[in-house]
């Protein structure tokens, strides 16, 4: 396949078709590689990719109570540091 360079403000770039984008696995960010006068692209995961999406469910169902008080109690913490 080829495509055109084009004139991206002071850089250049090329457009990638969604087709081939999606068969690569590449969403918002690419590792870019340059080896032997080759541009090497390489899809990017995103650890935290849906955490959004997952954390409106779990609140939804009621799944987002704290399972630890938010308040520690800071004898314990001392009897631990004396330990």
């Amino acid at each position: 396949m080829k495509t055109d360079v084009i004139r991206i403000g002071n850089s250049k770039g090329i457009r990638i078709p969604a087709t081939i984008l999606k068969q690569c696995g590449i969403g918002s960010k690419v590792e870019i590689v340059v080896r032997d006068d080759e541009i090497i692209l390489k899809p990017v995961k995103i650890l935290r990719e849906g955490w959004a999406n997952s954390f409106q469910q779990m609140h939804k169902c009621g799944d987002d109570k704290l399972i630890i008080p938010d308040d520690l109690d800071t004898e314990l913490l001392e009897e631990w540091d004396d330990n």
